[in-house]
Formats: structure tokens, sequence, C-alpha cells
């Protein structure tokens, strides 16, 4: 029996996945969230008469918000990879490729996060940022620096979003300005993962090896003997630029490649996903397949840094753990809508590539597939998906409310639209003012709405 004290009820359009392919579009939806816990505990599909049916349920007196003919709810998307220091600098530099990027941008802004109010603006900025872009999970990179990482966290806690945060790591080839000891670099690690482990449960903490170019040997096996200590992810870079992968072979020229280099070290656990994968022989990605490994798809990045374009199609054909992440700053986008685009055109590349080249039967990603890797392929990623990702009873209430009519829309509407093409029209065209409201476990954290609440009607 559901009780009146603390529920709230949405009626309309539910739009969400439950597989790669499964789109589902649910017409007069009534979905029931609990507030005291921010889950959703019902989910009814085709109801003609909500006030009839919430009088069934006893729930007569409850108020229903009721979505008009041109907005629905999604799930919240999920970034599985942004760097939250970098949104300083958003934009610059794209005509370098990775490493002279990360020389020239990347170490110089991130070494300015030893201050502690410096680390408090931009991450309050960066952080707002992306919830107002509909991201209600992110997995972010941060800096060395422990105490400007444990300000990440708290910043995130106190605007909340769902977060996953690394104290990133780095023990050799960086400058010495921005460079740890190894021991340091451990111990700092450790007591960031038991700060964060002391928060709320919606921020978790990660083991953030930056690359194995910037850590050494004694670096990497020691992270992950604490990823294992404390039962946390790990995430990092992977093959993403073809000089980087040639740099790391002369590192460690015991290790058969790349991927080999982390799985050497220790680090390819269940609970790791690597950024970017463009570069991957077949044998690489046996072994991501083998070990349980996500992966990131950063197609933005990937344009922008002249890293290459990435096929996503070879880690799905294995029905391997893919998401999508703006990888701010190599990705100049805070949104997860760009991501999308991003994605949707570097998989129409592959399809010329692939097509010109005779393989007829090779497909792009089709609208279903980039919004479940933008949501529930995201929350897969981070070992989220029986919490999150789609509207499942059970799972928390992290959802955007979609207003195409906003006065400030970028969408048009001409009518009359199906509801696939109002879906299609706002992952394409739209913006974050598309955006009313975004909430994460039940709660209203960020929207375009002039009211901090919808009306109840």
């Amino acid at each position: 029996m559901l009780s009146t004290v603390d529920l709230t009820v949405f009626y309309g359009t539910l739009v969400h996945t439950r597989s790669l392919k499964d789109l589902e579009i649910i017409t007069n939806g009534v979905l029931i969230v609990d507030n005291s816990t921010g889950k959703i505990v019902r989910l009814d599909r085709n109801v003609d008469d909500v006030d009839n049916l919430l009088a069934e349920l006893k729930l007569g007196d409850t108020k229903v918000h009721r979505l008009g003919p041109y907005e629905f709810l999604l799930p919240g998307f999920v970034d599985t990879h942004a760097h939250a220091p970098q949104y300083v600098f958003t934009g610059s530099g794209m005509n370098l490729q990775l490493l002279e990027w990360l020389e020239t941008y990347v170490f110089p802004a991130e070494s300015g996060f030893k201050s502690i109010e410096h680390a408090e603006k931009a991450y309050t900025k960066v952080v707002s940022r992306f919830l107002r872009n509909g991201t209600t999970t992110c997995s972010w990179f941060a800096t060395i620096h422990l105490e400007a990482c444990k300000k990440l966290v708290d910043v995130i806690e106190r605007l909340g979003q769902r977060g996953y945060v690394g104290k990133v790591n780095m023990d050799q080839n960086s400058p010495d300005h921005y460079c740890e000891t190894t021991e340091a670099s451990l111990a700092d690690t450790r007591a960031f993962i038991e700060y964060t482990l002391s928060k709320g449960s919606l921020v978790t903490p990660v083991v953030t090896p930056r690359f194995a170019i910037t850590c050494s040997t004694p670096l990497m096996t020691g992270l992950g003997e604490l990823a294992r200590e404390y039962d946390v992810p790990i995430q990092s870079h992977l093959c993403e630029n073809e000089d980087e992968i040639a740099f790391t072979g002369k590192l460690f020229p015991d290790s058969k490649h790349y991927t080999a280099v982390y799985d050497d070290h220790g680090l390819l656990q269940p609970k790791t996903y690597m950024a970017h994968c463009v570069h991957m022989t077949d044998e690489e990605i046996d072994m991501l397949a083998e070990r349980q490994v996500g992966i990131s798809h950063c197609a933005n990045s990937n344009f922008s840094l002249h890293s290459g374009v990435c096929d996503v199609r070879r880690f799905l054909a294995r029905d391997m753990k893919v998401g999508l992440g703006t990888d701010v700053a190599g990705g100049f986008a805070p949104s997860m809508l760009d991501a999308i685009r991003s994605s949707f055109f570097a998989s129409k590349t592959n399809r010329i590539w692939h097509r010109s080249s005779g393989n007829k039967d090779y497909s792009h990603l089709e609208t279903a597939e980039l919004l479940y890797l933008a949501t529930l392929g995201g929350a897969r990623v981070l070992g989220l998906d029986d919490a999150i990702g789609n509207f499942e009873v059970g799972k928390a209430f992290d959802a955007l409310w979609v207003d195409l009519e906003h006065p400030d829309s970028s969408v048009d509407l001409i009518g009359p639209e199906t509801h696939l093409q109002k879906l299609e029209k706002f992952l394409y065209n739209g913006n974050d003012q598309c955006l009313q409201h975004v909430y994460v476990q039940g709660k209203r954290v960020a929207g375009s709405a002039v009211t901090p609440f919808p009306k109840f009607i």
C-alpha cells in the first residue's frame, strides 16, 4: 500500500531505454516517486484516467504533475568521463594534438588548483553547468592536490549531483611543478578515498592514474591494491592517440601492448573503465572484454584533438559496457547532447569507411542506441545500472523534464510531430533551456523553469 504522505506523481509521456536497441516511449504514463527515498515506486503505462487510477490506489488526494503535449521525462544523462579543472580553459588549443595540448594547456591550468579558493570557484561553476545541461551523474578527474580534490567532493555533494571523483595520480613524465612522489601519491589517494567514503552516498571515490605515461610501476601497482582494498572503481585513459601509444610502448617494453600495461599492474578489474580506446587491436579488445572493463566513448575530444574516430560497434558487438563522455576540456562542450551528436557523426564516419571498404552491412548508431549510451549504457559502465539509467521501479528518480516549448528553447515545433520526432528534435536541436527541471534522487537540482517546481494541475 502506497502512503500519500510523501509521494510525487508524474503523468504524461515518459521516454527511456531498456536495452541498447529497445527504446520505449510511454504515452499517458504514471510514474510515482517516494520522496523519502527518491526512488520510483510505481510505473503504469497507457493510463487514460490518472485520477481514477489514484483513487483505486487510495491516493485520490495526491497532487499530480501533468506534462504538456510537448513535454516528456527522460532519464538523467550519465557522463562517464570529464576533467573538472579543465573547464577553466574549455575550447582552447583545439589546433594541438594530445601530448602537446597537455603540456601547453592542461598541466599549467591544473597546477593552479593548489589554491583551494580557486578550486571552489571553478568547481562550483563546472558542476553547476553540467547539472543545467542535464548531467545528473558524472565521472570526474580532478588534480593531484588532495585538499582541492576534497573540495570537489564537497561541491558535488552541496549541488546534489551524483558524482564519481578521482584524485589524479602522476609521479613521472610530468612538469616539476605538477608532479608527486610515489609515496605521497599513494598516501593522498588513500586519504582521499577515506574522505569521500565518509560523505553522502551520491559521491563515490575512483582510483585515477592519469595514464600510463605519467605513472611508474610502483605507483600503478599500489593504486591497483588500493582499489581492491577499498573495493572502489578505477578510471584512466587508453589508446587515445598514436603518439601516446608509441611513447607508452617505449616506457613499458615488457608489456605486450598498451592495454597489457594496465593489466600487468593489476588495474584492469570489473570496476575499471577506460576513456577513448580509439586505436585498439582485436587482442586488446579481447583483454578488456575478459576483464569486464567499461569504455567511455568521447567523440568530440577524439575529433578536436585529432586523435581519431573510435568505432564503438567493435565493443557493442561484444556486449561490452560502453557509455559516452564529454571529456571536457579535450571535448569543448559540457553537454551530453553534444556527446550524443558527436557520437552520431563519429558513427556516420565509420559507416562511410566500412561501406567504402565493402562492408555494406555496417550501420551507424540509431536514436535508441545513442540515448541508451547516454543513460543506461553510462550507468552500466559505472556499475550503477541497477540504480539509475531508466525508469524501472526501484531505481532512483534521476530525470529530466523536457519542455520543447520553453520560450528560450532552440527547438521549433511546426506540427504534427510524432513522439519519436519530439525526442529526436530534442537530442539533435535542443539546448539546456529545454530542461525545465533536473532531478537527482528525486530532488530538483537544476532547471530553466521560472518557478522552482512545476505547478500542480
